[in-house]
């Protein structure tokens, strides 16, 4: 159980920190200064922030017609969706049901 607890703890902080980066490039790109790179925000959404990339992208009106930028976040969360359905369908791996049962 505290496993799937640290699990919704670790969702939430990443998106939080997704959104926040989102919204520093947001920042930056009107002031003209350093930015977050692309690979950066891509890389926030592919360890979990995909929830979080989509929100700030919707609500700042950040990167959304940047491309290939706007298709790959796309294409991982398609791909995060596939997993998810994966295991709804077939059940969570014995290696990762390890993997999140040792953090009891």
């Amino acid at each position: 159980m505290i496993g799937y607890l640290i699990l919704a703890v670790y969702l939430v902080l990443i998106n939080g920190i997704a959104f926040a980066m989102f919204a520093i490039d947001k920042t930056a790109a009107i002031r003209g200064e350093w930015r977050v790179s692309e690979g950066t925000l891509l890389f926030l959404a592919m360890i979990g922030g995909s929830v979080g990339a989509i929100v700030a992208q919707r609500r700042l009106r950040h990167k959304t017609r940047k491309e290939p930028f706007r298709s790959t976040l796309y294409c991982l969360i398609l791909l995060q969706l596939g997993g998810l359905a994966y295991l709804c369908v077939n059940g969570m791996p014995p290696a990762l049901a390890r993997v999140i049962s040792s953090f009891k």
